[in-house]
């Protein structure tokens, strides 16, 4: 069996894009992808986004907001980057590293009734979940 596909997705506070992403991965790659996330300003894990997680089958809560490691990162197959600010920061990877940005919107800076919020968390999570269901069947 070949060793599974490394994936490491970054955003500015580890809490909701990124750890939606690496979800999902894991989901999907049944085995064939380790899957890891990090944030450039690290925060705390969004309890939305384990929410609208939870909707779709998937226990996200016992992950954590974590710092990018650039020793971790170097390791990685491939690294996607989920919003801009995590795009401009990320470090130069070596060449043999596939990177790969996705311009997410941040359900975190939604505003307005708890029902919009949710509903911004859910828009941003079906395009996650499409996004990393393509790199899942595409690379693993």
């Amino acid at each position: 069996m070949p060793d599974p596909l490394k994936i490491l997705f970054v955003c500015t506070g580890n809490s909701a894009r990124s750890q939606m992403a690496e979800g999902f991965a894991r989901h999907f790659g049944q085995g064939r992808v380790e899957a890891y996330s990090a944030g450039m300003a690290p925060s705390t894990l969004h309890p939305h986004a384990v929410r609208v997680m939870q909707e779709k089958g998937l226990n996200i809560s016992g992950q954590q907001s974590k710092a990018f490691d650039w020793d971790l990162a170097r390791r990685m197959d491939v690294v996607v980057t989920v919003c801009g600010h995590a795009n401009e920061s990320c470090p130069i990877l070596p060449p043999d590293v596939m990177r790969l940005h996705w311009p997410l919107e941040d359900p975190a800076a939604a505003a307005g009734s708890e029902e919009t919020i949710l509903a911004t968390f859910r828009t941003v999570r079906d395009h996650v979940e499409m996004l990393v269901r393509g790199l899942v069947r595409d690379l693993a």
